[in-house]
């Protein structure tokens, strides 16, 4: 079921579906109706016109019912394309599994055969064989089969050889299962969906193809009547009775049209990649529907400033609640951490900041993003593109999925600073240079021409903070850049970051799971539970004195070098899911500390101490101000 409701989604194949399936329960009860025996010849009727007395379509030259003929037709088209499509996705995935299972001598041998099939023009091999076999249906099906086999094989054989090197299928290869027993139980499931997706769009072609060679008369044979066979007896008449070649041609075209919409809806639904998402490519900016009008901005000094922010993913008939209404002020010059476990909504926020969530699924339904006095969100995409890159940078997680394969990292580089500059290729090519040896890359006039697999992580990361400083940005968000990193690299990124920011001024919304990294390089911080702030505050004041229950576990889960043998914490249960998030604290299921109130009643972000807030009705005491800095505050 959840299939069909993926392909409904998909509005011009479900009109493929509705098409074909019509067609196909005409040709099912073709033998059922009251029609005129398609292949009784009556010549003082020929060429009769349709909607006249001789038929609903008319008659053919030589006084057939050309109704008749084209349900006869069709019924015989779609079986032998049906059949044709069949044979070669059973063969040559037979052969593709074969071959890409096994590798090897094994894999040479077949896939050479398979190129040299390949080689010959589709059509004259198919006219070839039917040559050799001599003309008839069959052997016209066996054609189109035979030449639609190599493709099949190729495109199978490609999937077979991920499949066969991944761990589930050396785990039953240790197990003991044979060879013919792996393929038919492990590689086999994974690749009929590309089986079918394949058969849905080439079935199309196939038809197609019979149809071709019956209009050469080398397919069905007088009397027995296809579209293609109906094409070409029509054909000397196509301009005195053009109705004798509309009527089949029509047909082709309302199958072939049918079946290659069906297929497109087909490939979407089975791709699960694309079960989490929309079936369309996502649009340039978030789609943005408010559903309140947005606050008013409240931080003047602030240089980029977040208010209200709520941000949903729309899947089916569920929306996901990512951002809940989170509020973040980021001043020139400060570094601000927003900190929480995965799924926490602490990218999403990030990315919503540019209208970087992909829509669909991704829609932003209220708040503001104030940056430079104008509310980024809803921002005309011409706005949005100018300051991508330029005045508000990323840097993202996994540099080598960032960074383009074939391009070199200067290439790259270059042409960040020309897509927003008009920059001379020489000039852009040493600013790129400066850049590199600004984030301690070591040799870097040669490693411009580097390609990023010839880096390190830690060499392709700093290239992703040169990307990121290559317009000299106000904003940098970093999304948990050092993740992937081992902890002297991450250490170096760290101290990069910290000294291009006091160097430059530039404000840092750094997203991260580790408390380490706050400590060391954020101002404040902003803790995220379920899409929303529950703590925010100046980085050292958090983290002496978590206010939040949920802040406190997070801290304790953190181990402690040096400190002695200690019980490692762990918070009990799961994020709950966000398109069901529960009244009141959404981390009330987890916390050792929860009172009925918690679970009634929204729960408001409110102050807890200087610049320090919390969204709890029973935080942690405030702790109170050392009598040093009471005196200084008197003075």
């Amino acid at each position: 079921m959840s299939f069909l409701r993926l392909l409904a989604r998909n509005r011009l194949a479900l009109a493929g579906l509705v098409v074909m399936a019509a067609v196909v329960v005409l040709a099912l009860i073709t033998p059922l109706l009251p029609l005129a025996d398609p292949d009784v010849t009556n010549t003082a009727d020929r060429f009769e016109r349709p909607f006249g007395a001789a038929g609903l379509l008319g008659t053919d030259h030589l006084g057939r019912d050309l109704l008749s003929r084209l349900l006869h037709g069709t019924r015989l088209s779609l079986a032998v394309g049906f059949a044709a499509a069949l044979i070669a996705a059973t063969i040559g995935a037979a052969i593709g599994i074969v071959a890409g299972y096994y590798g090897g001598r094994i894999d040479n041998v077949i896939m050479r055969g398979v190129d040299m099939l390949m080689a010959f023009p589709y059509i004259l091999l198919a006219l070839a064989i039917v040559a050799a076999l001599g003309p008839g249906l069959m052997n016209a099906l066996i054609a189109v089969a035979a030449v639609n086999i190599p493709f099949f094989a190729r495109n199978i054989r490609g999937v077979t050889v991920s499949i066969a090197n991944r761990e589930f299928v050396d785990a039953a290869r240790l197990s003991g299962m044979g060879d013919a027993r792996i393929i038919l139980t492990e590689v086999l499931p994974n690749v009929i969906p590309v089986i079918v997706i394949a058969m849905s769009t080439t079935v199309g072609w196939m038809i197609l193809e019979t149809a071709g060679l019956s209009f050469l008369g080398l397919g069905s044979q007088p009397p027995q009547a296809d579209l293609g066979s109906m094409l070409g007896e029509a054909r000397s008449a196509l301009i005195s009775n053009p109705h004798t070649s509309i009527v089949p041609g029509a047909m082709i075209l309302v199958i072939v049209m049918a079946i290659n919409l069906l297929g497109d809806g087909v490939r979407d639904a089975l791709d699960p990649r694309l079960k989490s998402g929309a079936l369309s490519r996502p649009m340039p900016t978030t789609l943005v529907r408010r559903e309140t009008p947005p606050p008013a901005p409240a931080a003047d000094d602030a240089v980029l400033e977040i208010a209200g922010l709520k941000t949903e993913f729309h899947v089916r008939d569920r929306v996901y609640r990512a951002v809940g209404g989170v509020d973040l002020s980021l001043k020139p010059g400060e570094c601000l951490g927003i900190i929480g476990e995965s799924g926490s909504g602490k990218s999403v926020t990030a990315l919503s900041v540019m209208g970087l969530v992909a829509s669909p699924p991704g829609v932003i339904t209220g708040g503001r993003v104030q940056f430079d006095g104008q509310d980024l969100i809803g921002a005309p995409y011409e706005v949005l593109r100018r300051m991508r890159g330029d005045r508000v940078a990323y840097i993202f997680q996994d540099p080598l999925s960032t960074l383009h394969p074939l391009y070199t990292v200067g290439a790259q580089l270059v042409e960040a600073v020309r897509a927003h500059h008009p920059t001379p290729r020489a000039e852009a090519r040493a600013h790129a240079i400066e850049l590199l040896r600004a984030v301690r890359i070591p040799n870097a006039e040669s490693r411009i021409d580097s390609y990023p697999h010839e880096l390190s992580g830690g060499m392709r990361q700093r290239v992703g903070i040169a990307m990121a400083l290559a317009n000299d940005p106000e904003v940098i968000i970093a999304d948990e850049p050092t993740t992937a990193l081992d902890v002297t690299v991450q250490a170096q990124i760290l101290s990069l970051l910290d000294d291009l920011r006091r160097e430059r001024g530039l404000a840092i919304v750094f997203i991260t799971h580790d408390f380490g990294v706050v400590a060391q390089l954020c101002d404040r911080v902003a803790v995220m539970y379920a899409g929303r702030i529950v703590e925010a505050g100046p980085a050292a004041a958090i983290l002496t004195a978590p206010a939040h229950p949920y802040t406190a576990r997070l801290m304790a889960c953190v181990p402690e070098l040096g400190g002695g043998r200690r019980h490692l914490a762990a918070i009990p249960g799961l994020p709950p899911a966000v398109d069901r998030l529960p009244a009141g604290c959404a981390f009330a299921e987890r916390c050792d500390k929860a009172q009925a109130a918690c679970r009634q009643g929204d729960i408001p972000l409110v102050a807890h101490g200087p610049g320090r807030s919390v969204r709890c009705i029973a935080p942690e005491p405030a702790p109170e101000p050392a009598p040093d800095t009471v005196t200084e505050a008197a003075e």
